[in-house]
């Protein structure tokens, strides 16, 4: 066992930020992992991007599929969640984590909060 990262981009709000905490720990409880650290990050010490940089489609995304709302308080983000497992445990966490951000998969949706697995 050694530790591994989940990361995912997100263009959430802090009720958005908490589901998709909520859905990773479900899914790395119900599995034989543990978290040892979660953060969102929102700066990159030391580099010149910024979440808001790489993730800027989730924003465009968003503005797409609510063309009349406003973004309010949502802002482009990655979640790194540090978890303590086998590869194989790893690869089915994210697997449950990306199929429950998207339930529908490749049909036509709107996303409750735009994602990007990195």
């Amino acid at each position: 066992m050694r530790t591994r990262v989940l990361k995912f981009g997100l263009y959430a709000d802090e009720e958005g930020l908490a589901w998709v905490s909520e859905l990773v720990g479900e899914a790395v409880g119900s599995r034989s992992a543990r978290i040892v650290d979660a953060a969102i990050v929102r700066t990159w010490p030391g580099s010149e991007l910024s979440p808001a940089d790489v993730y800027d489609h989730l924003a465009e995304q968003w503005a797409v599929e609510h063309p009349a709302q406003s973004s309010g308080e949502r802002e482009s983000v990655e979640l790194r969640v540090h978890l303590v497992c086998s590869l194989r445990t790893w690869r089915a966490i994210r697997k449950t984590v990306i199929k429950s951000l998207c339930p529908e998969g490749m049909a036509p949706h709107i996303c409750r909060v735009p994602w990007a697995a990195a």
